[in-house]
């Protein structure tokens, strides 16, 4: 388990966040906690942690409470080594902390694996959701798996590449940007899988991805995908990366086959890290878009 000041002193000048915890089954969450004022709730996906939205968080929480929860194993959440890190139980989590903070109706954002397990909740409690906005993500099912990826889950050599060399978390500083991370940049997304133990979730989060209906989150994320009408009328932003090789143009249009009346930006030079390669165009449009009068 990664937290405290102490832990911490290292990125306090890009991740200056005030932190909670909240205990689950299998162990205890860290969720960011930040402002004031209408919620806002940001999910985050695989390697990445709540560090990926710390320019939003910055930007909003003068005027919002901001709540950006690590996943198990993820961040400075606990680390189980035998948990079943599976979207079911990430979705269960999620639900536990909004239970848990009693927001009432709260604006979303999405990325990755924050797709499924966003939407997944956001499916389920469609009158706790004002707002939606997606960055490269997807909740619904695709036949597509980047090479790349694919050999992450083979056994032996997946645990070596992305356990022992953390050749998952660490690729992605380089292969998901099209901007050149800081070296301090890279230091915080990679702050938290400093170790073969601490790394069991990203390379669990790869085996989680269903690409057979013989895997257990096959239906699950079935599931969302048919529950996606439920939030259908939501205005809806979505902030695209164009330059994605994983969430590529393929998962745009099925958001916007879903959602025929959701504003697209595409940014063509932007990678799937599309908030590190464009936040500086992405951040002051999300502001602008949760500043709106609330939807009825």
């Amino acid at each position: 388990m990664l937290s405290g000041t102490d832990h911490l002193a290292p990125l306090r000048g890009l991740y200056p966040f005030q932190t909670r915890r909240l205990a689950v089954p299998g162990g205890t969450i860290s969720y960011v906690d930040e402002g004031s004022g209408p919620p806002v709730l940001m999910v985050h996906g695989n390697p990445t942690w709540s560090f990926y939205y710390r320019h939003l968080i910055a930007a909003l929480s003068p005027t919002h409470r901001v709540i950006v929860p690590d996943h198990m194993g993820c961040g400075l959440s606990d680390k189980p080594q035998t948990y079943a890190y599976t979207l079911q139980n990430h979705l269960g989590n999620l639900t536990r902390l909004m239970e848990h903070l009693d927001l009432g109706p709260l604006d979303l954002v999405v990325h990755d694996w924050g797709g499924a397990i966003g939407m997944g909740w956001a499916t389920r409690f469609a009158d706790q959701v004002r707002r939606i906005v997606v960055l490269n993500t997807a909740a619904f099912l695709s036949p597509r798996l980047p090479f790349r990826i694919a050999v992450c889950r083979y056994p032996i050599f997946g645990d070596l590449a992305v356990r022992g060399l953390n050749g998952f978390a660490g690729a992605a500083t380089v292969m998901a940007v099209e901007r050149p991370m800081s070296p301090e940049v890279r230091q915080g997304y990679l702050f938290p899988y400093n170790s073969w133990a601490n790394r069991v979730a990203i390379q669990r989060f790869v085996r989680d991805i269903p690409m057979s209906p013989r895997h257990p989150t096959w239906a699950v994320v079935d599931g969302i995908d048919r529950d996606l009408v439920n939030v259908r009328d939501k205005p809806m932003q979505i902030f695209w990366g164009g330059k994605d090789w994983c969430f590529s143009d393929y998962f745009l249009a099925g958001w916007l086959e879903r959602f025929p009346a959701a504003a697209v930006v595409r940014f063509d030079d932007a990678g799937h890290y599309v908030l590190e390669d464009a936040h500086e165009a992405i951040v002051p449009r999300v502001v602008r878009f949760f500043g709106e009068a609330r939807p009825q």
